[in-house]
């Protein structure tokens, strides 16, 4: 698991090369077996393979052109928006978060790359999969094979810089 998550990169360059079903699926499947809050599993995952979706997602994704050059985009959608926790935080983006996340490290596993994709026209893609007024998009990932396996990791904070030990000061 530490291997998978010290190998992922949001990729933004692909191959010209589709995605075998069989590992389509087991991405798929590392989401659908994510935790969430009460396991209400408030998500719906639009799953956009055919090439003319995949560019009309890419414009609505602020002409990131990439996205769209990707073989697969997934969309994750919320369809329970109004839960929330007791700690006053909404459940539904932490939960796509968590079954999001698990399916970008198990893409790693099968050699497969995503990237996250908070910037794009809600509405937009909406309209162009169809996707009901009151689902909300909390993200884009597309997913595919990168171009170059050896994308450059981004610096990391330190352990220091991040953890506090049982009190913040």
């Amino acid at each position: 698991m530490m291997e998978a998550i010290s190998k992922r990169r949001s990729v933004r360059s692909w191959q010209d090369k589709p995605i075998e079903p069989e590992k389509l699926e087991r991405v798929l499947q590392a989401g659908r077996l994510a935790p969430s809050a009460n396991n209400r599993q408030p998500w719906r995952f639009v799953v956009v393979t055919d090439e003319a979706l995949r560019k009309e997602v890419a414009r609505a994704a602020n002409d990131q052109t990439f996205v769209g050059e990707a073989p697969a985009v997934l969309v994750g959608c919320a369809v329970e928006t109004e839960r929330v926790m007791a700690c006053g935080q909404h459940c539904y983006p932490i939960d796509l978060a968590i079954s999001m996340t698990n399916m970008s490290l198990a893409a790693v596993g099968e050699g497969l790359g995503t990237c996250w994709i908070g910037a794009f026209q809600a509405d937009q893609v909406k309209k162009i999969l169809d996707i009901p007024d009151e689902v909300q998009i909390v993200e884009l990932m597309p997913l595919g094979y990168p171009k170059s396996p050896d994308v450059a990791a981004r610096s990391r904070k330190t352990m220091d810089e991040f953890r506090v030990f049982d009190k913040w000061s």
